[in-house]
């Protein structure tokens, strides 16, 4: 496995995710995948990796209905929480884009919209190549994407935030129509040395369609692949603004 140094892009920002946000993507993203799992017979004491796991809610809520659970993140910050949040899981410092962990995963998960962060599309072929080389023959792997609409209701306005004794951030969202990006900014203040410091981190994500996504499953041999909607329903041509894909490995 690749030495990963820490990386600053998500370091800073993982307490934030942490308090503010890993469970509630949690609740909000986790069913429909629970219910994809059970329809492809993903049962009670199989071997699945949380891909881009975060601060590792998902991983414990999977640890809680009896899965074996293995979450990977680029950031150790945000896995030092994760192995705090869910104890019982195992944890791995590595990129997407380029882990290698031997075939012995049932079904390989991304349900929050985190292979986003992946902005080409060779780039997101590499995470899917490494993720099928990882699962177990008529292994499934499921993630979520935003779709072409996806980032559209960005419109620069600060959205989110918080103001603490010790701490204060807000997060601001703008979308490129052009480019078919996001960009989320993360403002934090915070004491050091006697004065308040602020830090801008730049998010950017990019958004996908569906005839790039599934050739590029194709070309690293994914099989049966589907496309559902934010629920889990079959979807059609004209779900625009987030899916969830699966795929299944055949040899």
């Amino acid at each position: 496995m690749v030495t990963m140094n820490s990386n600053p892009q998500y370091d800073s920002w993982a307490k934030i995710y942490n308090e503010y946000w890993g469970l509630k993507y949690c609740q909000h993203n986790l069913p429909p995948f629970e219910k994809l799992l059970q329809q492809y017979k993903i049962l009670e004491g199989a071997n699945i990796l949380d891909l881009c796991c975060g601060t590792g809610h998902i991983a414990q809520e999977l640890i809680e209905q009896g899965y074996q659970v293995t979450g990977l993140d680029i950031s150790e910050p945000m896995l030092q929480y994760a192995r705090e949040n869910a104890p019982n899981a195992r944890f791995i410092h590595d990129d997407a884009r380029f882990f290698n962990l031997p075939p012995t995963f049932h079904a390989v998960i991304s349900p929050s919209a985190s292979l986003n962060h992946i902005i080409s599309i060779e780039d997101l072929q590499k995470v899917f190549m490494q993720v099928h080389d990882s699962l177990v023959v008529n292994g499934i792997f499921l993630f979520g994407l935003k779709l072409e609409d996806g980032y559209k209701s960005w419109n620069g306005k600060i959205a989110e935030g918080d103001v603490k004794h010790d701490f204060a951030w807000s997060c601001r969202y703008s979308h490129n129509l052009k480019e078919k990006t996001g960009e989320f900014t993360i403002t934090i203040f915070q004491p050091l040395g006697g004065n308040w410091q602020r830090l801008d981190i730049n998010n950017v994500v990019r958004a996908y369609s569906q005839a790039e996504v599934i050739p590029a499953l194709k070309n690293v041999g994914f099989t049966d692949i589907n496309v559902y909607d934010e629920e889990g329903n079959i979807a059609n041509d004209q779900c625009n603004s987030y899916a969830i894909f699966s795929g299944r490995k055949q040899s």
